[in-house]
């Protein structure tokens, strides 16, 4: 089903690529990404006779451009997966078990949301990062911990939906335990509308991390995300702008990326929209017939349509007689 759709195909294959490249990409240039050469400072990109390692040109203190963002991808990647991983697991647990018991535990559970989501949630980054240290592993907590009421919210209205369904309440009836009950019935039927939060989310978290870095608040050097490019190259955007611009780019088709690939998600997950992935491609042809074909066809069609009527207004001789 995903090779029928060849923009969820694209967006997979780009995820695919970028998550090689975090894994093994620091591992080959690593140490190219440290490499000064002050005489070979803001050299142009695309320019071949520079060798493969500066393809894409070097920065202010000569550093290759190609290194420092195979570098920072695993950087960017450390902060966004496991944010989103965190809070989609307390998140939902916490939301499933609210909207199924309901009652005052709902109400608690919602009114946290609440509380937490009143908070602009980049502002209430920059506040806890500004106090204290802006670590990777703080920057995963506060993201995580301001992301934590979409899942709730969502787990909760599907799990307070599906309490009353039939088949939760014959599981019931033969003395399934609540929490057996969340476990076979409850959490299979809202995993992929979980799974697909998660990959939007994805988007936003890197997009939170890249804000984060570019108001200097994120992550700090010597480690290097593709925001921190950004705010690093952005006094030579007239002189060098690639120093920007490539790690931006890198921003938005990732981002493009994961949404287009959520989007094949969302239907492929859904048992009623599912058979519209099965379906054969469309033509990119319509054939047409000729006008005169068309109007011959039209008149046939009509006279047709007077025969048919003229006979059902027509007396029938058995009419006639009586």
């Amino acid at each position: 089903m995903l090779l029928r759709d060849p923009f969820a195909t694209a967006g997979a294959v780009i995820l695919l690529l970028v998550g090689a490249t975090a894994v093994f990409g620091p591992l080959l240039v690593g140490d190219l990404a440290t490499k000064q050469d002050l005489m070979f400072a803001n050299e142009a990109p695309f320019n071949p006779a520079n060798g493969w390692e500066y393809i894409l040109g070097s920065d202010s203190l000569g550093r290759s451009m190609l290194a420092r963002l195979v570098v920072a991808t695993r950087t960017t990647l450390l902060v966004a997966l496991p944010a989103v991983l965190v809070a989609m697991v307390i998140g939902s647990l916490w939301g499933v078990w609210a909207g199924y018991h309901r009652g005052a535990r709902e109400n608690v559970s919602m009114r946290i949301a609440d509380v937490i989501m009143s908070f602009p949630s980049l502002l209430l980054a920059v506040v806890v990062l500004y106090v204290f240290n802006p670590s990777i592993a703080n920057i995963v907590l506060i993201l995580a911990i301001t992301r934590i009421p979409i899942y709730l919210r969502t787990a909760r209205a599907e799990s307070a939906e599906l309490q009353s369904r039939t088949f939760v309440d014959a599981a019931r009836t033969f003395g399934a335990r609540p929490n057996a009950i969340i476990r076979r019935h409850v959490v299979p039927i809202i995993a992929p509308t979980i799974l697909t939060l998660a990959t939007l989310e994805f988007c936003y978290v890197m997009l939170a991390e890249s804000s984060l870095s570019f108001l200097g608040i994120g992550i700090q050097p010597p480690d290097v995300s593709w925001g921190l490019m950004v705010a690093q190259g952005r006094q030579y955007l007239q002189t060098a702008w690639w120093l920007s611009i490539l790690p931006g780019l890198a921003i938005v088709i990732t981002a493009i990326a994961a949404n287009m690939l959520a989007a094949w998600l969302r239907i492929a997950t859904d048992p009623a929209q599912r058979w519209r992935l099965t379906l054969p491609g469309r033509k990119r042809f319509i054939h047409r017939l000729p006008v005169r074909k068309m109007a011959a066809a039209a008149a046939a069609t009509d006279a047709s349509s007077a025969r048919t009527t003229r006979a059902d207004t027509e007396p029938t001789p058995l009419q006639e007689k009586q």
